[in-house]
């Protein structure tokens, strides 16, 4: 569904993306994980359009997207920190995103997550006075509302209660089992041991290895991903 072929990208004198390959299927749930400055966040917004390789390029359901730009209908994405009209309240930003995105006609939308999340109690609450967690809340809600086929979520359990996270992960599994594409970053690892399919590891703008958790767990003797990274790097 998602490709990338040999991407590069270099911001100054700093390599971001060494000549990335990587192929995303539909079903799969994978997990983009590294250090800080392993490159994680240029690949998402070079997947995004947001940021233009210098050399290679990305597919997008076998169309390079620097040609299509069309393709973002088909993603939702739930940014690390969501910024958004300080003034706006909740419900106001909802119908905003809606008459942009919106399309009748065979399209439906996913309010799951808005109900779950029971925004529908604080759609007067403008933005500015809203607690991390309830942002959090409305980005995920956001990122679940056009019923995309793919979905990017950038530490999407950050700063959310237990409860809340739990849900969020539940319904990142139905979507899975749908045959969506999710696409995680997290360095919560904990976090992604009943969500995850594959793993994608980023160190320095290389990646270093791409391979499903069976695989994984398999090659370290390790079940739970965190231990079974450590023990890459170790042996790294």
């Amino acid at each position: 569904m998602i490709i990338a072929n040999n991407v590069t990208k270099k911001f100054g004198k700093l390599t971001a993306l060494n000549n990335v390959s990587a192929t995303c299927g539909k079903g799969q749930c994978i997990a983009l994980i590294g250090p800080n400055g392993s490159g994680k966040t240029t690949l998402v917004k070079c997947m995004l359009g947001m940021v233009i390789p210098d050399n290679g390029f990305i597919t997008f359901n076998e169309k390079n997207i620097l040609h299509d730009w069309l393709y973002r209908e088909h993603i939702g994405y739930m940014p690390q920190i969501g910024r958004y009209p300080e003034n706006m309240t909740i419900g106001q930003l909802l119908n905003m995103m809606k008459d942009i995105r919106f399309k009748s006609g065979g399209q439906s939308l996913d309010e799951d997550l808005v109900k779950a999340f029971k925004l529908p109690d604080l759609m007067q609450k403008r933005m500015r006075t809203l607690s991390g967690g309830t942002t959090q809340k409305v980005s995920a809600s956001l990122a679940f509302l056009f019923n995309p086929d793919v979905l990017i979520l950038d530490e999407p359990t950050a700063g959310l209660d237990p409860v809340a996270s739990e849900i969020l992960k539940e319904k990142i599994i139905a979507e899975k089992q749908k045959g969506k594409l999710v696409l995680i970053t997290s360095h919560i690892l904990s976090e992604l041991d009943d969500l995850v399919t594959h793993v994608i590891y980023m160190q320095d703008g290389n990646l270093l290895f791409h391979k499903s958790i069976d695989r994984l767990r398999e090659d370290t003797g390790e079940q739970k991903l965190s231990k079974a990274i450590a023990s890459v790097m170790q042996k790294n």
